[in-house]
């Protein structure tokens, strides 16, 4: 979920972290394709609670959960358990011919979560996957209707929205470095409006009813440019995360584009990779927001990263076409329903409700944001601090009075990351960029497990500051 950019003076950038190498330097021992294949990454050889361990001895103080996921911290011996007596009993089978109860048990756990409303659930192995399936069942549906619609191939999306990594879901998205060079190759059937980006998308004096009513009316003209019969779905993020940095949705916002999704016949589809299952303070993200989606995705926090895999949940009116017309989804993945992965990620959905975490991540986050606020508000170059539950970001800037961005070639953001490696910080910052639009704007976001301590906030807080103070300032 980090820097993407085919620009050449960013691909040499110091922001990384790791050992450098010449363009001409003999080709190393390693079989891995780094991201940057010039840059030997660090070596993580262990892990136990919100700490990741190097090979050089390092601990790290993993402040994002990786990109959202690791809720429970590192290393929890329940989880290795649940995962060593799957293996035992069955380490795969192939849900085209067969079901199994680990699958059985984490779909029933998923629907019962959310009171029935969402009535089944289609397991995969990461978000893009799930987001691919959730395009493809917004397809199929209108064509299993008691009266087709089958004109119904199009959507809509935000700006500076990500959604995945295959060329389907990177159409869906609109993360401008990401698509660039794959932009003749991206489905042309998918359009974008503006986020809800209060800190640079609100005008002078208007109010909070005054700019959702202008976000859901620009909903609603696009909906009337492309022709509102011709209209599969609408595609958001519930709380927007790597691309935007952690951006609550304005009360009535989600509910109010839900309602020209309705006028229109469309479906509502919410994206819910990073900030569902509980990072938010609920374990569905849109339980916040008096909206319930057609379709919704999950993935990060629903395995915890002991194992690849994510979920599409599906509306009961949606099942119900589906099942009153084919009776099948036009779709399949080879691990698909992957016993031991969903073995792993129903141990840590009961851990999350044992240890009863959620309201810890609604405590916590409230500390957090309480911290955040009380020593960066005055920074001269943090000009936002927002989020919900243990997922919050700071946006950096050049002037807090212009909200002018950092240029791309400073690699800000990515420059904090490798500053806070450094073993007098020692913490994991998670950068982010192109925020402002597309390609400019820098942010940083903090992540931490569910399970924290007000002891490890102070902690994180303080080594972020001093990052922050060491790379722009005090």
């Amino acid at each position: 979920m980090g820097y993407y950019t085919t620009d050449n003076e960013t691909l040499n950038m110091p922001g990384l972290s790791g050992k450098q190498f010449p363009d001409t330097a003999p080709q190393q021992s390693s079989g891995v394709l780094y991201h940057q294949l010039r840059r030997e990454p660090l070596t993580v050889v262990g892990g136990k609670g919100s700490y990741l361990v190097t090979d050089t001895g390092l601990e790290i103080l993993d402040a994002t959960c990786g990109a959202a996921v690791s809720c429970l911290g590192h290393s929890d011996e329940r989880v290795h358990e649940a995962i060593l007596d799957q293996l035992k009993k069955i380490p795969y089978c192939y849900s085209l011919y067969f079901t199994n109860t680990a699958a059985e048990n984490l779909s029933k756990l998923l629907v019962d979560s959310t009171g029935g409303i969402m009535s089944r659930a289609y397991i995969v192995s990461s978000g893009t996957e799930a987001v691919e399936a959730a395009v493809k069942m917004a397809i199929q549906y209108f064509t299993e209707l008691p009266v087709p619609e089958p004109q119904r191939v199009k959507f809509i999306s935000r700006h500076s929205s990500y959604h995945g990594n295959t060329l389907g879901s990177l159409a869906v998205g609109h993360h401008a470095s990401r698509r660039r060079i794959y932009e003749s190759l991206l489905s042309k059937n998918i359009s974008h409006i503006p986020q809800c980006y209060p800190y640079r998308g609100m005008k002078p004096n208007e109010t909070t009813e005054e700019y959702v009513t202008r976000l859901a009316q620009e909903l609603e003209d696009e909906f009337q440019r492309l022709g509102p019969n011709t209209v599969a779905a609408f595609v958001a993020e519930t709380m927007p995360g790597a691309t935007l940095g952690c951006v609550p949705p304005l009360p009535g916002y989600l509910k109010a584009l839900k309602a020209v999704c309705k006028r229109h016949g469309a479906l509502f589809i919410l994206d819910e990779v990073m900030s569902g299952m509980g990072r938010t303070g609920t374990l569905h993200a849109w339980e916040q927001e008096d909206v319930v989606p057609d379709l919704q995705t999950i993935a990060k926090g629903l395995g915890a990263g002991y194992a690849p895999i994510a979920g599409l949940l599906i509306n009961k009116h949606v099942v119900d076409t589906l099942n009153q017309g084919t009776g099948a989804f036009v779709h399949s993945q080879t691990y698909q329903g992957h016993p031991v992965a969903c073995a792993a990620a129903y141990r840590v959905q009961q851990i999350i409700q044992e240890d009863n975490l959620l309201p810890n991540v609604r405590e916590m986050g409230i500390y957090l944001g309480e911290l955040l606020h009380e020593r960066l508000d005055n920074h001269p170059h943090v000009g936002d601090i927002r989020g919900r539950g243990l997922f919050w970001a700071m946006e950096l800037v050049q002037d807090r009075e212009t909200k002018q961005s950092y240029p791309p070639s400073k690699a800000v953001s990515w420059t904090m990351h490798t500053t806070g490696l450094k073993p007098e910080h020692a913490i994991s910052l998670m950068p982010g960029s192109g925020g402002a639009d597309g390609v400019n704007g820098d942010h940083i976001i903090l992540a931490p497990p569910y399970n924290t301590t007000q002891e490890e906030i102070r902690l994180i807080v303080d080594r972020t500051v001093r990052v922050i103070q060491e790379v722009l300032g005090e």
